[in-house]
């Protein structure tokens, strides 16, 4: 499956990046690597994560405490969120509440 990112979601990505850049030089790229691996397991097995909300369904990235919010569109896997688990989850509800880019909302 093909996937895309939001905005948004490309957003997350950087500023966590840059975040942990910060922290230890390198430790941004094993974010990355983290993400990557994730998001490999997501598109080998899209449906196996569980629904968090109407489409959104929510993959943990192993080793930091971040999840990847995404929905299964056809044949594209779109992320919409990589949220720090840390975070209000109820800040990451009204994220995708309020997204213009979210499918069924309801």
């Amino acid at each position: 499956m093909r996937l895309c990112y939001t905005s948004k979601a490309k957003s997350d990505v950087e500023c966590a990046f840059a975040w942990y850049e910060k922290q230890r030089k390198g430790l941004g790229s094993e974010f990355l690597t983290c993400i990557e691996a994730t998001l490999m397991n997501v598109q080998a097995y899209p449906e196996m994560y569980e629904h968090i909300y109407a489409d959104f369904r929510r993959a943990s990235i192993r080793r930091f405490p971040f999840s990847v919010f995404y929905t299964i569109e056809k044949e594209t896997i779109i992320v919409h969120a990589v949220f720090d688990n840390r975070q209000d989850p109820e800040k990451m509800e009204r994220r995708i509440i309020h997204d213009e880019n979210a499918p069924n909302k309801t």
